[in-house]
């Protein structure tokens, strides 16, 4: 079994191709059988909004896509402040998204053999 890997997302559309590469890691991540935790924090948060279009990138999966691929095989969180920030709420999100603070943050990451990368 692989080691778990966290992927936290810093940004959404406001920068594309950086968001579309985390996304696109832990995707793969998750199709290649590791046990994947996505957070989505900053403009990212949107992308664990139910009803929100996401954003498309030439020669790159839809966003969309890519969250609901980890959604379905791994975890993804939005982060808690950052949903505040922006009047996200648990009503408001995609199904199997949730919201988490830091703390559960630092203890996925600190996991033993736990990989973290952050986009």
């Amino acid at each position: 079994m692989s080691r778990p890997l966290v992927v936290k997302v810093t940004c959404g559309a406001d920068d594309p191709e950086r968001a579309n590469q985390g996304l696109t890691v832990a995707a793969t991540a998750v199709s290649a059988g590791a046990a994947v935790s996505l957070w989505l924090t900053g403009e990212a948060a949107w992308l664990g909004v139910a009803g929100r279009e996401g954003f498309t990138l030439p020669q790159a999966a839809p966003t969309t896509d890519l969250v609901a691929a980890v959604a379905a095989g791994g975890r993804v969180t939005v982060c808690t402040q950052c949903a505040a920030r922006r009047g996200i709420t648990e009503a408001d999100l995609l199904p199997g998204v949730r919201i988490a603070g830091a703390s559960t943050f630092v203890e996925e990451a600190l996991a033993p053999e736990a990989q973290a990368l952050v986009y």
